[in-house]
């Protein structure tokens, strides 16, 4: 967890400063985590919406940073589309849940044969501490494996 705690304080700063925290790396599964605080609230006493943004692109982006790594490809990604719901305001702890990670091995995978790009969604979904869903939050990853000549 140390090399994911650097990572965020030297590649988004933001994220780290706002308390975004990566609580699980599985192969097939990411948890993240913010709690509400002084730094990261909104003027209604909750969490500021982008920050809960952040946790949740984060739940679904170590994963494919992850899958990217253990290809040993050279793979570019990029976030190309983002759907939110925001179901209650977001309260204390908030951990996010992408449980995803197979849909990335098919697009990595379909990515090398082809030499395309492609594109495919993820979700991650927010739970306070009362275990009620906050928010969830679909985030459209576009990979394309990158031509080494």
């Amino acid at each position: 967890m140390f090399k994911l705690h650097l990572f965020l304080f030297l590649k988004l700063p933001n994220a780290f400063f706002s308390g975004v925290r990566v609580k699980s790396l599985q192969e097939n599964s990411c948890i993240t985590s913010v709690k509400h605080r002084w730094i990261n609230q909104n003027p209604f006493g909750s969490i500021y919406f982008a920050v809960l943004a952040m946790a949740s692109e984060l739940s679904t982006g170590a994963l494919v940073l992850q899958k990217i790594k253990t290809s040993n490809k050279k793979v570019s990604m990029l976030v190309t589309h983002q759907k939110s719901t925001f179901l209650k305001k977001a309260k204390g702890q908030i951990n996010f849940t992408c449980t995803d990670g197979k849909l990335i091995d098919e697009a990595l995978n379909k990515s090398i044969e082809t030499g395309e790009g492609i594109s495919f969604w993820m979700k991650s979904t927010g739970i306070d501490e009362e275990n009620e869903v906050v928010t969830e939050m679909k985030f459209e990853w576009s990979l394309k494996v990158k031509n080494i000549s």
